[in-house]
């Protein structure tokens, strides 16, 4: 898979025509990228506070996905640290409650043994 950032009107993962809502869930879809996103709406974090809220992330990694939510506008580097920008602040608004759903759905399911 290649590590190209999606962009609208670009093909990406799913979708010829490079959809705008496809090209945000293969960017979401990314290993980490909502976890970045989601230890952002708390406030800004270091590269060394992130790896250790995402842990298990590998240095590569977290700066790909850095390199990748930066160049979407979603997150910016002050010097303060990470931080999600307005439009990331705005994807996050419409996240949040995806994660009060996703519990929920959890709830309704049989649990394993």
């Amino acid at each position: 898979m290649s590590s190209k950032t999606p962009r609208p009107g670009q093909r990406v993962r799913g979708s010829a025509t490079g959809k705008p809502i496809m090209a945000l869930f293969d960017l979401l879809g990314r290993r980490w990228a909502l976890g970045i996103i989601w230890s952002l709406a708390d406030g800004p974090q270091t590269f060394r506070g992130l790896q250790e809220h995402c842990n298990g992330i590998s240095p590569t990694v977290l700066n790909t996905r850095l390199k990748e939510l930066r160049s979407s506008d979603l997150i910016m580097l002050q010097p303060n640290g990470y931080t999600l920008t307005p439009m990331g602040a705005t994807l996050f608004a419409h996240l949040k409650p995806l994660g009060q759903w996703s519990r929920d759905w959890a709830d309704t399911l049989p649990q394993s043994h």
